[in-house]
């Protein structure tokens, strides 16, 4: 039987929810109408947290991965302590509130993780629970346990129909992620119908066949029950744990059990039978009772006191293991340590060369050991991506007898291992990847195949809308993968996420700008860093000839200018720009044309937003904006480079999808040819002397 005080409780979330999405005239009511029992009973009676240090790294983490509820979740924010006013609640919805329409990370106080596209919030909570386990088990001595959290979410049935959340669950049950648990608002009806009509799969076997630990309640306003399930769930160390709560959609209203609750305000007229059936008073609006909120609020001292003895702690912690201590507050701080780069290679100038996937996995092994915070690993591609950390071990339970441990690292299985292998979960691995980065203490990294960015795309677009610093190493960057054909072959991905803003993107020419590239990626903090990277070798630029791959930092810079004896000593007569492997295509093209007398500038061009971000005089330094013969070469979709070559310059592309052949074959195919750049260079300073 609830108390009548915990009965208040629950009332008081359900109608500032509905209040606020009334006042708004958008929103969804229905969720926290039929959720805010089992909320009210985790934020009360489980969950670690201190309202007035949102920050504190030690508290538990909670995902509203129906995000659609967010109402509820502001709720619960603005009643345990948070920086969220009834004012605020008020604002719900509106330009500039600190009460958007879906939970968003870093802009109101208490939310962890941005959250609405369904499935991602399953998905990153996953990532923090890894970040959990991973840091307890490198810093955690005996006796000693600075790391002591667990990772909450609240998912609904659009989340578990979604296929990144059946991605990562398997995982999470493979990993036995026993500080992970999810409550499952089981109030089968969708935005459009009963889920009889599209999910009638049993849940519990489901996750069951996951390797989860799975609870059932009944009722899910049963406060008792919903207690003694988040009990047994902590109690369960060995498996994540998924609690199925029987609600019911938009309790108490007219439209109770039906799917007009999901995402319509109620209605004046239904607001007020909504609390009349629940013996809540009509009139205030956004109600809080003096009891309810002292109860609520006195999550702010046991907090303080929670975190007070974390503090202690870590004092005692600092004393006995100083140097582990540090290097653990500066992970959680995002500190670099110094000279965290001061192995990274530089590579002698090659003509064969190599790929800039190999360069980028020599330059991980260098900086991993000075770089603790680096963890992550690829969707089951890492001889290919070359992305494994050797000798860091793999990240996973101690192995058991008869496990096949092929294709694990020298270090062996363990939960500090800091090769994390995802298997085929691409949408997956970048929704964990972000959790992990979420959670904070990580340089978090995935990697897989270009093409196969699009699987990752929603993860992706997150990350950026969060600002989430992380790295992706996508390899086999162009039509030049071959024989593997169009399906493997990206065409489009290079423009497609080139549009994506708070996103950077670094496709470098060799060795040594992949070098830089990585040191850029690391360097960076307020962004997610695509490193697009080849599968073919390329030549290693003699940088005492060629300008310093240092330039990469801004984007864009003049790697060669090779004037004629009579040309003008400063503006060459045509300009070709190229990024990644078609850098070299243009330096032989420019020493062609350097020999019929042209004055060329090759520009290698590895990140538009870096150079975009530069000042105007540099980049007019850069292309001159009196040289209107400009060539840009890449192996990839023509659009959006006409920003940079102009109305009279133009684009060797690749605006169709590309063929199965040997590399060698269809660059000359596709016009990736010294001869063809020739000929469109002089077709350009042609036209250019005609007009000028």
């Amino acid at each position: 039987m609830n108390s009548p005080l915990g009965q208040q409780c629950v009332n008081t979330l359900r109608f500032l929810s509905v209040d606020m999405v009334q006042k708004a005239n958008s929103g969804h009511p229905g969720l926290p109408l039929g959720a805010a029992a089992m909320a009210y009973a985790l934020w009360t009676g489980h969950l670690k947290h201190n309202p007035a240090d949102p920050k504190w790294p030690d508290r538990d983490r909670f995902v509203l991965s129906a995000g659609h509820g967010s109402a509820l979740l502001y709720s619960l924010l603005h009643m345990t302590g948070y920086d969220l006013s009834l004012d605020d609640l008020k604002q719900f919805r509106q330009w500039g509130s600190k009460a958007p329409g879906h939970p968003e990370r870093g802009h109101t106080p208490g939310v962890e993780i941005t959250t609405g596209p369904l499935g991602q919030g399953l998905a990153n909570a996953v990532g923090m629970a890894i970040a959990e386990v991973h840091l307890a088990a490198r810093y955690n001595r005996d006796g000693h346990t600075p790391v002591d959290h667990r990772t909450w979410a609240i998912v609904s049935d659009g989340d578990l129909m979604e296929g990144v959340a059946a991605e990562a669950a398997s995982l999470a049950g493979h990993l036995k992620l026993g500080k992970l648990v999810c409550l499952y608002d089981d109030n089968r009806v969708t935005l459009s119908a009963g889920t009889d009509i599209t999910f009638s799969e049993d849940l519990a076997l489901r996750f069951q066949a996951y390797g989860w630990h799975t609870l059932v309640v009944d009722d899910g306003n049963d406060l008792e029950a919903i207690h003694a399930a988040l009990a047994a769930a902590r109690a369960e160390t060995a498996r994540p744990t998924l609690i199925l709560v029987r609600t019911h959609i938009g309790f108490g209203s007219p439209e109770q059990d039906s799917f007009k609750a999901h995402g319509s305000p109620l209605g004046v007229e239904d607001v007020m039978r909504t609390k009349q059936a629940l013996g809540w008073p009509v009139e205030p609006t956004f109600l809080v009772p003096v009891a309810a909120r002292d109860h609520f609020r006195m999550a702010l001292t046991q907090g303080e006191q929670v975190q007070a003895d974390w503090n202690g702690r870590m004092q005692r912690y600092a004393q006995t293991f100083p140097e582990l201590s540090a290097e653990l507050l500066g992970r959680l701080n995002g500190d670099l340590p110094q000279g965290w780069d001061g192995d990274i290679p530089v590579f002698d100038a090659d003509e064969k060369g190599i790929a800039t996937r190999v360069a980028g996995g020599r330059v991980m092994n260098a900086i991993a050991p000075r770089l603790p915070a680096l963890f992550g690993g690829s969707a089951d591609l890492d001889p290919s991506t070359h992305t494994a950390l050797k000798g860091q071990g793999t990240f996973n339970p101690p192995l058991l007898a008869g496990e096949d441990a092929q294709g694990s690292d020298a270090g062996g299985w363990n939960l500090a291992g800091r090769n994390l292998h995802f298997g085929v979960r691409e949408h997956a691995m970048g929704a964990i990847v972000n959790g992990m980065a979420a959670h904070g203490g990580y340089l978090a990294f995935g990697s897989t195949f270009f093409i196969f960015s699009d699987y990752m795309r929603p993860a992706i677009r997150l990350a950026a809308l969060m600002g989430l610093h992380v790295v992706h190493v996508f390899t086999h960057d162009s039509i030049a993968v071959g024989e593997d054909g169009p399906t493997h072959q990206p065409v489009e991905q290079l423009a497609s996420l080139r549009a994506m803003p708070n996103l950077r993107l670094i496709r470098p020419a060799d060795a040594n700008e992949t070098a830089v590239a990585w040191r850029v990626a690391v360097e960076t903090r307020d962004r997610p860093v695509l490193l697009v990277l080849t599968r073919q070798d390329l030549p290693i630029l003699d940088r005492s000839h060629f300008a310093s791959a240092e330039g990469l930092r801004r984007g864009a810079y003049v790697v060669l200018d090779a004037l004629a004896a009579n040309s003008s000593p400063s503006l060459p007569d045509l300009i070709l720009l190229a990024s990644g492997s078609e850098v070299a295509l243009i330096l032989a093209a420019a020493q062609r044309l350097q020999a019929g007398g042209v004055a060329v500038r090759c520009v290698s061009m590895p990140s538009w937003d870096l150079f975009d971000a530069q000042p105007q005089s540099y980049r007019d330094e850069v292309l001159p904006p009196a040289v209107k013969a400009r060539l840009a070469v890449e192996l990839g979709a023509s659009l959006g480079w006409h920003r940079y070559v102009g109305d009279h310059g133009d684009v060797l592309g690749v605006d169709r999808f590309g063929a199965s052949a040997p590399a060698d074959a269809l660059m000359p195919e596709y016009g990736f040819t010294v001869d063809n750049v020739v000929a469109g260079a002089h077709r350009l300073i042609d036209a250019s002397n005609r007009l000028f």
